[in-house]
Formats: C-alpha cells, sequence, structure tokens
C-alpha cells in the first residue's frame, strides 16, 4: 500500500494533509525518514511512525450500535442526523456503513462495518442469510398476516417483499409482539 493512502486511512489528514507531514519530515518508516508518498509499505513487516508516535493499522472496522428511535440508517443527511453521528470521532475515519436499514422510528441491532464483502453476503437474497426482527405493533395480527407473510408482502409503493416467516409470541387488544 502507499505510504500516503496508508497514512490517510489512519486518520492523518487528506492526501494533501498528509503530504505537508511527508514535507516536515514527520514521518518514518522503519527508522529511516520518508518524503515520498507513493513510497509502497509492506502492512506485515514495516513499522510507521508519525512524530514519533506508532502508527497501527487495522484494515475493517465491525461494530454493533443499538440504534436510538429518530436516527437514519445511512451514512449523511443534510437534515437529520444518522447512525454515524453517533459514533466518535476514531471510529468514523474508517467511513463505517449501515448493514441493512432500520426505520428512522425504529431502535434495535444495526451492524456498521467498512467490510463490503462482508455486507454483501449479509444482504444478498441468494445468500440467504436468515434475520430475525422482534416488533410491538398497534392492533392484532392473526392467521391472515401470517400467511401474508409467508407469499410475500407487497408494500404500498409497488415493491414485493420476498416470503418470510411471521411468529406471533403474544397478543393484546391494543398491540402484537412478533417476529
Amino acid at each position: 500500500m502507499r505510504l500516503d493512502k496508508f497514512l490517510a486511512h489512519t486518520g492523518y489528514g487528506t492526501r494533501k494533509e498528509v503530504k505537508v507531514l511527508l514535507k516536515k519530515k514527520c514521518v518514518l518508516v522503519n527508522g529511516a525518514i520518508i518524503t515520498k508518498g507513493d513510497t509502497i509499505l509492506k502492512l506485515e513487516t514495516d513499522t510507521v511512525t508519525v512524530n514519533d508516535e506508532v502508527v497501527h493499522y487495522q484494515q475493517y472496522i465491525y461494530l454493533m450500535l443499538n440504534k436510538p428511535s429518530g436516527y437514519l440508517s445511512g451514512t449523511e443527511d443534510n437534515h437529520q442526523q444518522t447512525v454515524i453521528d453517533l459514533l466518535d470521532v476514531d471510529s468514523q475515519r474508517f467511513s463505517p456503513f449501515p448493514v441493512g436499514r432500520l426505520d428512522k422510528d425504529t431502535e434495535g441491532l444495526l451492524l456498521l462495518t467498512n467490510d463490503g464483502d462482508l455486507a454483501h453476503f449479509l444482504l444478498s437474497p441468494k445468500k440467504q442469510v436468515h434475520k430475525t426482527y422482534y416488533a410491538k405493533v398497534v392492533g392484532v395480527m392473526d392467521e391472515a398476516d401470517v400467511k401474508a407473510f409467508n407469499e410475500g408482502v407487497i408494500l404500498e409503493d409497488g415493491y414485493e417483499c420476498l416470503p418470510a416467516n411471521l411468529e406471533i409470541l403474544s397478543t393484546a387488544e391494543d398491540s402484537s409482539d412478533v417476529h
């Protein structure tokens, strides 16, 4: 990996800012001052320091987040807060994104990562990775709802959901717990 890319990925700034660090001779690789950003690193064996601080590289990040209500399951929005806004700056520099989504008013476990291969594996219908959701709904769900889920629900906008299993755990006059 190029040194300038490595330093940008580890939070030392944009490539332009990294260039300044290199010009100021603040970067050492295996104890030698390096001023060229195109220097190729061997991640397994090279030691990089910036201002006498060893730089640790981590390619992927995996976070579990208990998403609170009121946040969008996205990476950025000009008008509303996203789940990325809940992360500390150190985690944000890895550019994680949510795997799947929960509606704005929904709360629950959300996986965030920058590992695109894992996200694709978990989300691809072809991989058939089953997910379980627990929901408290207003109203009473019945066997007709179970049948509709088993056949695949068609949403108001015409989107056809894949068939799913609906299990009614309990019922009450004003709400049902389902998964």
